[in-house]
Parts: structure tokens; C-alpha cells; sequence
């Protein structure tokens, strides 16, 4: 991929490897390529941060393109919520539930209830949160009703057992 960079964007370095993206100028500012949804978006701090875990999930990870979903529609207590990212295994299941949020954001107990918010339609077994500079992710266990704190992302093959 070429990393095409317009004049005078300087982004975050953030706390995962450096990738190359495909980022434009256009009318409405910096976009950059999301090879997800194969199409130019806004270049947003979010959305940095989500490029560049996605990019994670798929380089270091093992995580097929095809078995990723991003700002997956969900409808909660009548309203229309979008999850950054969702993995899925082979037979269309959640595995993976990723809150990002900016790299200015401070990640606390209120992103982390937003990740949980979404879970109640997902049902994953491992749930992250990130702002690119840190990452927490934990492992649920649905039949005991708990759950505990990963001390790393695990492979894809990790995740679907």
C-alpha cells in the first residue's frame, strides 16, 4: 500500500506497529481508506485509532478481512447504535467486541460500559477497549458470570477455540 500523506497532517504515533494507509485530501478534509468497508472516511482521531487496530487484528493477529465488521449497526432499547469493530468466526458468531476511541480520550469505566452496553447484543467471549495508546481487553465467561483481564490480544485462532 502507498501511504500517500497530504501536506501538514501530522498523526498520533500510537502505542501499536506503524502501517501504511491510503489518505487523501478531499472537499470535506483528510480521509483515509478503510479496507473494510472499501471506501474513503473521514480522518478523524477515532478513526485513526481504528484503522490502526484493525490493520493490528489483520498484520499481527491473523484476523481474515472478510470476518470483520466496522461500526456494526445495532439497535439497543429502541435505539441504533454502531460497535467499531466486530470479529466473527466462519459461522457468522461473534467472537470480538472493539471499543476505539480517540487517543485523547482517557479510557475508564465509561468506555468500558459502553463496550459492555454493546455486548448485551453480541454476547463475545473477549471484549477490548482502546484509544491506541492503551488496550484493555478481558475474556467473559457467560455460564459463570465473570470475567477476567487479558494481558494480551489474542491471535484469531486464539479466539475461536
Amino acid at each position: 500500500m502507498i501511504l500517500l500523506i497530504p501536506k501538514r497532517l501530522t498523526m498520533q504515533h500510537l502505542n501499536l506497529p506503524q502501517y501504511e494507509f491510503r489518505i487523501r485530501q478531499s472537499d470535506n478534509g483528510n480521509e483515509i481508506f478503510d479496507e473494510i468497508r472499501k471506501k474513503y472516511v473521514a480522518l478523524t482521531p477515532e478513526e485513526w485509532v481504528r484503522q490502526n487496530f484493525l490493520k493490528y487484528l489483520i498484520s499481527e493477529k491473523g484476523t481474515p478481512l472478510s470476518l470483520i465488521a466496522v461500526e456494526k449497526s445495532l439497535k439497543l432499547y429502541g435505539m441504533v447504535k454502531r460497535s467499531d469493530i466486530v470479529v466473527f468466526n466462519r459461522n457468522g458468531e461473534a467472537l470480538l467486541l472493539v471499543e476505539c476511541k480517540a487517543h485523547t480520550v482517557k479510557i475508564a469505566q465509561k468506555v468500558f460500559d459502553q463496550a459492555a452496553m454493546y455486548n448485551i447484543k453480541f454476547n463475545v467471549e473477549y471484549l477490548f477497549v482502546t484509544n491506541g495508546m492503551e488496550h484493555y481487553g478481558c475474556k467473559i465467561d457467560f455460564k459463570n458470570r465473570t470475567y477476567r483481564f487479558l494481558d494480551h490480544i489474542p491471535d484469531y485462532i486464539e479466539m475461536k477455540g
